[in-house]
């Protein structure tokens, strides 16, 4: 059984909340999750969160059913999920002038047979949390991350990089995009927290853990955007969080 909450919030600088996102019911054949973070001037963000979102979710229901259920298959689905969003987004991007700068983050969780197939393009995240332990499963599509990797700065200076905020990688933005997809188990007890990065620009790991450690489920997403409001709320901010009761 599946449990799971969300939260999104437009912070305290914006106008408006670019972010999107689905939670599918608990009772639904698909166990879906999907968080985008939009960019782009004028409604370009907004329109491109939403668009892709609604894409993603549309493409995998449509063809969930149909699919062979084995790992391939699901992998195979999420993938050209994530590949058919972004065509969406680009083609629309194409037809109107003010939106042709749009893109956007997207990550993606569907739960099957206590696996996690997770898709992901840009630097929205993906953390697990199992035991005593907090994970980031996803790497971001950033330049100060391609830094961090290359050994050319440190994750400390990676915080605090001028150009912290610039995408290698986000959907929509190009004709074609190649996403990360990977399985992770997700056991009894294990809770994936998803999130834009209105909270991981302004919170830490380590606050982000404890807050989960320490409040109930239904109130983690809320709790979470407080505190990323508390130190500046300069983002958007969203919150999913999932947990396997």
């Amino acid at each position: 059984m599946i449990q799971a909450y969300a939260k999104s919030d437009v912070g305290k600088v914006r106008e408006q909340n670019q972010d999107s996102y689905y939670i599918s019911e608990p009772l639904d054949e698909v166990q879906l999750f999907i968080i985008a973070d939009g960019m782009g001037g004028y409604n370009g963000g907004e329109i491109a969160s939403s668009l892709a979102v609604q894409s993603a979710k549309n493409y995998i229901e449509n063809n969930f059913a149909s699919s062979e259920k084995d790992k391939e298959s699901i992998i195979q689905l999420v993938g050209s999920s994530l590949e058919y969003a972004n065509m969406v987004v680009y083609e629309k991007s194409k037809e109107n002038e003010e939106l042709s700068e749009m893109g956007t983050t997207m990550d993606i969780c569907l739960i099957y047979n206590n696996k996690a197939y997770i898709g992901h393009v840009g630097d929205s995240r993906v953390y697990r949390v199992r035991k005593e332990f907090i994970r980031k499963l996803t790497q971001d599509h950033s330049y100060v991350q391609k830094l961090v990797k290359d050994g050319t700065i440190t994750q400390e200076e990676a915080q605090h990089h001028p150009q912290k905020n610039m995408l290698i990688k986000a959907l929509g933005c190009n004709a074609f995009v190649e996403p990360d997809v990977m399985i992770k188990g997700f056991q009894k007890d294990d809770i994936l927290l998803m999130t834009t990065d209105g909270l991981t620009n302004l919170v830490s790991k380590d606050h982000i853990f404890e807050t989960i450690k320490t409040e109930n489920l239904e109130q983690i997403p809320k709790k979470l955007v407080e505190q990323a409001n508390n130190n500046g709320g300069y983002d958007n901010v969203t919150v999913i969080v999932i947990k396997n009761i």
